[in-house]
C-alpha cells in the first residue's frame, strides 16, 4: 500500500486541478468538440485512466451505479415516497430493472407517463434519475426538455428538430446510458417528437452510434380523462383502485393520446410504430393519498405532525367529480404552498 502513496497523491492533485470533462449542458444546443480535447487531457494522466473506480470517485461517470443497486434504490424510493400509484411502481421498477439487466437490448427504453397534474409524473422521473446517477436531475447525463420553454414557437419546428437530433446524438455518443426527459408533451407542437423516431427504433447503429442503452421518458397530462374514466368505473362498481391492472388502461390510453389533437403525440409515428414500450397511467389521487403527501412533507420540514392541521389542509383541497368528490383536482401539487401558510 505504501508504494501507492506517491502516485496516488499525484493523481489526486491532478484530478483536483482538472476542469470538468464536459461543459455544462445548454438546452437544445448541439454538443461541442470540447470532449475530444478534454479526453486527450484526461488520457495524459499516466496510469490514472486505468483505474475507473478511482476516477469516478472524483468525476461523475456514465452509469455510476451498478444495475442491481439502481433497481433496489428505485424500488425503495417509490415505496416510501409515492402514494396511490400501484401501477406506476410495478411498471417502472420492472421496466427499468429489466432494461438495465438486459445486456443485448434491441432498442432504447421509452416510457410515457400520463395523468393529471400533481399525481407524481415529474416526481417519478426525478426518482428514476436519482436511482441511476448520484446527481439525479443535475447529472450531465440526464437531459430535460420542457415543451413551452425549449420549443415555444410553431414556426421554428424544423430548427427544433435539427437541434434535438444533434443534442441527442452528441450526448449518447458521450454516454450510451443517457437519460432524456420530455415534459409537457401535451403542449408540444405535433410532429416535433417524431424527429427522434430513428433513435427509438430497432437500429443497431446510426452513423456509428448505438442508442440501445438510452432511456427516454415522456410526461403528459394527455390521456388523464381516460384514466379517470377507468378509475371511476371501478369505484362505481364497488372495486378498489388496486384492482385496476395495466391491461385495463394501457391500450385505451395509447389510443386516446394518439388521437388527441392537443397532444405532442397526435398521430405520432412513435405510437404508430409501437416504439413506446409502456404507457404508464397515474391514477387520480384520493383524499387519503393527499393526507399521506401532507404527512411526509411536514416530516421533511422537521415538524411534528399536527393531525388537526393535516386534516384542515386536506379538507381545503378541492375534489372531483362534483357529486362524489373522490379525487383531488390538483393531486398533491399545492401541498407545499399550503404548508407554508400553516408552518412558516
Amino acid at each position: 500500500m505504501k508504494l501507492w502513496r506517491g502516485p496516488l497523491r499525484a493523481v489526486l492533485a491532478l484530478v483536483l486541478l482538472l476542469p470538468p470533462l464536459l461543459p455544462p449542458a445548454s438546452a437544445v444546443e448541439p454538443i461541442s468538440l470540447g470532449l475530444a480535447i478534454a479526453g486527450a487531457a484526461a488520457s495524459a494522466l499516466t496510469g490514472f485512466i486505468s483505474y475507473p473506480r478511482l476516477y469516478c470517485y472524483f468525476r461523475e461517470c456514465c452509469l455510476q451505479k451498478h444495475d442491481q443497486r439502481v433497481a433496489a434504490a428505485l424500488q425503495e424510493n417509490l415505496d416510501k415516497k409515492l402514494f396511490g400509484q400501484h401501477l406506476v411502481s410495478k411498471v417502472i421498477v420492472k421496466a427499468v430493472k429489466g432494461f438495465l439487466n438486459n445486456t443485448n437490448a434491441k432498442k432504447p427504453l421509452a416510457l410515457s407517463l400520463h395523468g393529471w397534474t400533481g399525481t407524481g409524473k415529474n416526481f417519478v422521473s426525478k426518482i428514476v434519475a436519482e436511482s441511476i446517477y448520484k446527481r439525479g436531475l443535475q447529472s450531465k447525463y440526464v437531459h430535460q426538455f420542457v415543451a413551452t420553454l425549449h420549443f415555444p414557437h410553431a414556426h421554428s419546428i424544423n430548427l427544433y428538430k435539427d437541434q434535438l437530433q444533434s443534442w441527442i446524438r452528441g450526448n449518447v455518443s458521450i454516454c450510451p446510458r443517457s437519460l432524456f426527459i420530455f415534459d409537457e408533451m401535451d403542449k408540444m407542437h405535433a410532429g416535433l417528437i417524431d424527429s427522434i423516431k430513428p433513435f427509438l427504433d430497432y437500429y443497431e447503429l446510426l452513423d456509428g452510434v448505438s442508442y440501445r442503452q438510452a432511456i427516454f421518458i415522456f410526461l403528459s397530462n394527455a390521456g388523464a380523462e381516460k384514466i379517470t374514466e377507468v378509475a371511476l368505473d371501478f369505484w362505481r362498481n364497488g372495486r378498489t383502485r388496486e384492482d385496476i391492472q395495466l391491461s385495463d388502461i394501457q391500450n385505451a390510453l395509447s389510443m386516446s393520446v394518439f388521437n388527441n389533437k392537443n397532444s405532442g403525440f397526435w398521430h405520432s409515428t412513435l405510437i404508430d410504430k409501437n416504439l413506446i414500450d409502456y404507457f404508464v397511467p397515474f391514477l387520480p389521487l384520493e383524499y387519503k393519498h393527499v393526507k399521506m403527501c401532507i404527512r411526509v412533507e411536514i416530516k421533511s420540514r422537521g415538524y411534528a405532525v399536527d393531525e388537526d392541521i393535516l386534516t384542515r389542509i386536506a379538507d381545503e383541497m378541492t375534489y372531483f367529480p362534483r357529486e362524489e368528490g373522490i379525487y383531488s383536482d390538483k393531486g398533491c401539487k399545492t401541498v407545499d404552498a399550503k404548508l407554508d401558510y400553516y408552518y412558516d
